[in-house]
Order: C-alpha cells, then sequence, then structure tokens
C-alpha cells in the first residue's frame, strides 16, 4: 500500500537494512545518490556508494582491486588521473567524518559489469536494494525517442542490475529534470515514458530535495567541494541541480563548460523520480541486445543498430503548458 505521506520509492528503501546505491552512468552520477544515502545513514541503515567510473582505473594500485572490474577508492587512493569524481567523493566524505570508500566499477560489457556487481555484494555480505542513481533523465528513455541523450553507460548499468535477480528489491532514482536537454532528450518524452512506467506498475513517485534539510545542505557542500577539486570540468548535471537548489532561476552561470548554450534551471530539476528496474528494463526496446556485451565498445554500436532498423522515433513534443 501507498502512503501519501512517504514516496514510494523511499518506502520500498526503508524496508532494506543494507543498500547500494550506485550511479549508473559515471562521471557524478553518484553524487545523485548522496543526499539519499545520507538519509538512508541516518535512519540506521548500511549504505555502500559505488559508481560506474568514467576514470582511467587501471593505473590504480594492484591491492585496491576487489575484482576484474571493481576497486576500492579511498581519499588516500594513488592515481595520476586528473578527473576521478570517485576519490574527489570519498576525500569528501572523511572531512565529514562519515564512512569513505566509493567502490569504481571501470566501463565495460554487461557481462562482466553484472559479474563486479555480484563481487562487490558478496564483499559486503549482500544487501537487501540496489539503488541506480542517474544525474538527468537518460535512463528513462526506451530507445525510439528522436534523442537518447548518452545511453551507453546508464543502460549498461541498467542491463547489469536486471539480471541480479537474487536481490530482493532494485530500484532506480532520477534527478535533474531537463538538464539533458543540451543532449537531445525530449523531456515530453521523459513524462511519457514515466505514465508508461505508471501504467505498468513500475513508477515509484517523484519528490524534491529540500535545500533547508541535512541532506540538502551536504549535498550543496559537496558539489561544491567537487567544483574546487575540478575547475577546468566540473559537472553541468549538479551544478544545475545545485543552482536550482539555490532558488536560482534561468540561464545561470557556473562553468565556462556552458559558453554558447542557454540553460534553463528551474524547480524541477531537485525533483526525484522514481521506477523500478524490473520495470524499466521490460520498457526499454534494446536491452536484450547488449545483454552479452564484453566490452563496452560494443554497447554504442549495437545501439546504433537499433536505431538504424526503427521504422520511426517517437517525435518531440513541446510542452503545452
Amino acid at each position: 500500500m501507498s502512503d501519501l505521506f512517504q514516496p514510494p520509492l523511499i518506502t520500498r528503501l526503508l524496508a532494506a537494512d543494507r543498500i547500494l546505491i550506485a550511479g549508473a552512468g559515471g562521471g557524478f552520477d553518484v553524487y545523485a545518490g548522496l543526499p539519499l544515502a545520507l538519509a538512508l545513514r541516518a535512519a540506521g541503515k548500511e549504505v555502500h556508494l559505488a559508481n560506474l567510473s568514467f576514470s582511467h582505473l587501471y593505473g590504480l594500485d594492484a591491492g585496491v582491486w576487489l575484482a576484474p572490474e571493481v576497486a576500492r577508492i579511498t581519499p588516500e587512493g594513488r592515481s595520476d588521473e586528473g578527473y576521478f569524481p570517485e576519490r574527489t567523493l570519498a576525500r569528501w566524505l572523511r572531512l565529514h567524518g562519515m564512512p569513505d570508500t566509493v567502490w569504481a566499477f571501470a566501463k565495460t560489457g554487461v557481462r562482466p559489469l553484472r559479474a563486479a556487481y555480484r563481487a562487490l555484494i558478496d564483499h559486503v555480505g549482500g544487501v537487501d536494494a540496489i539503488l541506480l542513481v542517474d544525474g538527468g533523465t537518460d535512463i528513462l528513455m526506451r530507445g525510439d525517442e528522436t534523442g537518447l541523450g548518452t545511453p551507453e553507460e546508464d543502460m549498461a548499468s541498467l542491463a547489469a542490475v536486471a539480471g541480479l535477480h537474487e536481490v530482493p528489491e532494485r530500484l532506480v532514482a532520477s534527478l535533474g529534470f531537463g538538464i539533458d536537454a543540451h543532449h537531445g532528450v525530449s523531456h515530453t518524452l521523459v513524462l511519457e515514458n514515466l505514465a508508461a512506467l505508471d501504467r505498468a506498475g513500475g513508477y515509484l513517485g517523484a519528490f524534491s530535495l529540500p535545500r533547508d534539510s541535512r541532506e540538502g545542505r551536504l549535498y550543496l557542500d559537496a558539489v561544491a567541494y567537487a567544483q574546487d577539486a575540478f575547475p577546468a570540468h566540473p559537472s553541468i548535471v549538479h551544478g544545475s541541480v545545485a543552482a536550482a537548489l539555490r532558488g536560482e532561476f534561468g540561464d545561470v552561470r557556473f562553468t565556462e563548460r556552458t559558453r554558447g548554450s542557454k540553460l534553463f534551471v528551474n524547480p524541477l530539476m531537485t525533483l526525484y523520480f522514481g521506477v523500478t528496474v524490473e520495470a524499466l528494463a521490460a520498457h526499454n526496446l534494446y536491452l536484450d541486445r547488449i545483454e552479452r556485451t564484453e566490452t563496452f565498445r560494443q554497447i554504442p554500436s549495437l545501439i546504433e543498430e537499433f536505431r538504424d532498423e526503427l521504422p520511426a522515433q517517437r517525435p518531440a513534443r513541446r510542452y503545452p503548458h
């Protein structure tokens, strides 16, 4: 039964004792799960953080590797990699006296990525729930839309976790509605997809991140810390969400990376949308094609092949209000 005073996504997470929160799309995606991780830990839950990494992990010390495609990242982890969001988050967590391991999954095919998830789950003693988090909304695209954003990493994660049938609860949370427009995503189609997921029983509601909550304040602090660590390459997604959380609106400038584009920062960017992995995987039109991939480079080729075979794409529609 749903509760008017508690979104279904939160109800399911609170029913679990051990939770793995993993960034689905790489880069700073794990930061989208930070407020939820903080709230769940405050509620007495055991929470582990992980991320599909964009960094070149193979330069790490041999001792950090739990399995071939998953590494333990700590604040003192040594790497020549300049762009390393997982280590930056680990350092921020230690600065605040919190558990400071962030697990990093290598960019690889679905089969080895699923094996890496299983290795991590076994290492931590099992989990009751996995929450995939996406900064943006492209994980919600099913494949026949006019623009998919950057789906490769998200779909690798979704397919990997969809096959972990032994985990009782597998969920997805998307934070940053509207941000993926600069990657060609039509957010009227995102809403259409959410409606279809609702009809299928897989939509778990929406709720906003409050600025004056402990989790909202710490999220803003973590984003600012990461922006200071990567002044030349800050996260556009979380810079936008943070700006929206501060009450800013419109074409907000927080990095030179957005020069030449027009942003539309607004309160909808602070909303979480929740769905089940099972419904989202069933909703996707090409996930079966990438199921047997061994390397990451196979995934974009198979998505492109699927797109070439489509008789038509769903056109973007102007939001009518």
